[in-house]
């Protein structure tokens, strides 16, 4: 901790010192300067012409049989070095040794539970090339580095052979035992890490609350599961016919292409025990190409619902929304007209990308967590569930698998490194949330569910965790600074922009930088000098502001002048952030007038401005509006003649 304290007084520091400088210019660190000179990313945010990242084909079988939590995997990796770098090691991803007793997890979890606790990966066989090498498990992290006996040259690539077990956390959470015949599982198996152009090996511990960074590769998976259980995944299933009877074959394929829900699996078609081939076992063949990572649940007796919905009108390209839930949770038996109404909006609205992927699969679990196509969501209307005074539980539960949806585009289409700079999936996420709101429940209401669930928490406690820069890497960051930065501190910051550029070309700005990055490893200066580039605008002084500040949003009416037909307001700008704000003027006869400025109002004197707004009566006050951007100190914000 002391480290990681005396690593943060430095990053606050530099920042501090940043203030000093040009407004032309942004904070950038060593290693990533290193890659503008190398010439794998650009300063007009392009990738460079040297860009490059590396890849795996991935084949896997697992075998799970209920309620034995065991489950036995085999994998064969292809792994391809396509940098410039010769490898003489590589570094796999063993995510759930997170589960074993005695490794690093985040102070926030306090001390784990007997429940979340298992031994962790064991790796029963390492094949490299042919050849069977050594692997002692007992002392496996969230990461482990094997020496290669041969070093791996550019453009070359190496084969893997890997089997191994673990036993699911009877703690569901991300991934687990949710009763006791039905389990998530995710980053169940052993992976390469990512080797990238800026940092190398990606050898940071996973310990909570953070989230995944992953290369895009190509899997081909097999799930072996008794007759009676259905398995839901990641991509495509390659044979619906040969697991399912032909009726139940039949409802799956006709829901592909219905705007109505089809009841796949009733409680009624469980009990008669013939939904599945009727087999001791079945296995259930799945494929998703060019995608960061897979996950999937199976049970003996969730509900089974299915529809679809075109994501692309100038195609007519349709994807899949299938839910799979405890018939007990009633807001599950919505949650496909949810997945539906959220892809058709996100598709065309924003981001405004068509879905990219062939299909989702919403669970009813423990987590409120996404994954590539699958989403593991918290019942709202179960006992013990998540509620909010100012929705119901069935609005609540759409406002949850919006969010999570909208995870599809960031981080699943984009690539972003969620464990460095979170803010980067969590803070479009949290945008996009907002925005689908104004839709759903009207803008009034959407503000007061964004300032109460993204924002009050934060402005009201003014802690020094809760003012740390954006920019700061998260995986040295734990609790209310981490999920400030990454959530409500960082949507705020993208709304700001977008109040800053307008819509339009705020949207050209997002599609582009998203046409020139998707299926890549964008960083966030890659996003800053993108919409610098795209929109011909030296924005630095805005992403100073913003992401490399330990700014937060106060400010006040610091005089008033009344002119003829006009009112000069003095605002100043205490919490330091560039927000945009509404003069409200209140006249004598009770009606008002509203002016908006946007963050442009700050450019070049950032710490105060002045408002000129016609008047047309009689003054009574003038008063600040932030709007979803709270005011730290609102006391400040009302002029009184």
């Amino acid at each position: 901790m002391k480290k990681i304290a005396f690593i943060l007084c430095l990053l606050i520091a530099g920042v501090t010192n940043l203030q000093a400088q040009s407004d032309s210019t942004l904070y950038i660190p060593y290693n990533i300067q290193q890659a503008y000179k190398k010439g794998t990313r650009s300063k007009d945010g392009r990738p460079g012409k040297n860009y490059w990242q590396n890849h795996g084909n991935y084949h896997i079988s697992i075998r799970v049989n209920p309620p034995d939590r065991t489950v036995h995997g085999s994998e064969q990796i292809t792994y391809f070095n396509d940098s410039p770098d010769t490898l003489n090691k590589l570094v796999y991803s063993l995510i759930l040794n997170h589960h074993k007793p005695g490794v690093d997890r985040q102070r926030s979890r306090g001390a784990a539970p007997k429940a979340f606790l298992t031994s962790g990966v064991h790796i029963d066989k390492y094949v490299v090339n042919g050849t069977k090498r050594e692997w002692d498990s007992r002392r496996d992290g969230t990461w482990k580095a094997k020496k290669l006996a041969h070093p791996l040259d550019p453009g070359d690539s190496i084969h893997l052979a890997i089997d191994w077990h673990y036993n699911l956390s009877k703690k569901s959470g991300r991934e687990g035992a949710i009763d006791s015949t039905t389990f998530y599982l995710a980053y169940f198996y052993p992976r390469v890490a990512v080797y990238d152009d800026y940092n190398g090996w990606d050898e940071m511990n996973f310990t909570g609350d953070q989230e995944f960074y992953n290369d895009f590769n190509n899997y081909t998976f097999n799930v072996t599961v008794p007759k009676n259980f259905i398995v839901w995944a990641t991509g495509t299933l390659q044979n619906p016919r040969q697991v399912l009877r032909p009726k139940y074959a039949r409802r799956l394929k006709k829901s592909r292409h219905s705007d109505s829900v089809i009841h796949i699996a009733t409680p009624k078609d469980w009990s008669a025990h013939k939904i599945t081939k009727n087999h001791t076992f079945n296995t259930w063949k799945w494929k998703a190409n060019n995608i960061t990572d897979i996950a999937m649940a199976i049970s003996n007796h969730y509900d089974w619902d299915a529809s679809s919905v075109v994501v692309n009108p100038k195609t007519g390209r349709r994807a899949s929304v299938q839910s799979a839930y405890a018939d007990s949770a009633a807001d599950f038996h919505h949650m496909v007209h949810y997945g539906r109404h959220a892809l058709s909006w996100l598709s065309q609205h924003w981001p405004g990308v068509p879905y990219p992927f062939p299909k989702t699969t919403i669970v009813s679990g423990y987590a409120d967590m996404e994954y590539p196509m699958m989403v593991n969501d918290r019942s709202t209307t179960a006992p013990g569930g998540f509620h909010l005074s100012m929705v119901n539980d069935f609005q609540l539960a759409r406002f949850i698998v919006e969010h999570e949806l909208s995870h599809s585009w960031f981080p699943f289409y984009m690539g972003t490194n969620e464990t460095r700079w979170g803010f980067m999936d969590e803070g479009w996420a949290t945008t996009f949330e907002h925005l689908i709101g104004i839709n759903d429940i009207g803008k009034k209401r959407a503000d007061e569910l964004y300032r109460v669930f993204r924002v009050d928490g934060w402005i009201h406690n003014m802690s020094s965790a809760e003012q740390i820069p954006i920019i700061t890497p998260g995986n040295m960051l734990q609790g209310p600074g981490l999920g400030t930065n990454e959530y409500g501190k960082a949507s705020l910051g993208y709304l700001a922009m977008k109040d800053l550029l307008g819509n339009a070309m705020f949207r050209k700005c997002l599609h582009g930088f998203m046409r020139r990055w998707h299926g890549k490893h964008p960083m966030p200066w890659d996003f800053f000098y993108s919409f610098n580039n795209i929109s011909g605008r030296n924005l630095n002084w805005f992403w100073n502001n913003w992401f490399f500040s330990h700014n937060y949003m106060d400010i006040a009416v610091a005089s008033v002048k009344l002119q003829a037909n006009e009112a000069q307001v003095k605002v100043k700008n205490i919490g330091g952030f560039d927000i945009p704000f509404d003069v409200v003027v209140h006249y004598a006869d009770g009606s008002t007038s509203r002016t908006h400025e946007t963050p442009i109002v700050w450019k070049g004197h950032q710490n105060e401005t002045m408002v000129s707004v016609n008047t047309t009566k009689k003054v009574k006050e003038i008063s600040l509006d932030n709007g979803i951007f709270v005011d730290a100190n609102p006391a400040d914000n009302t002029w009184k003649k």
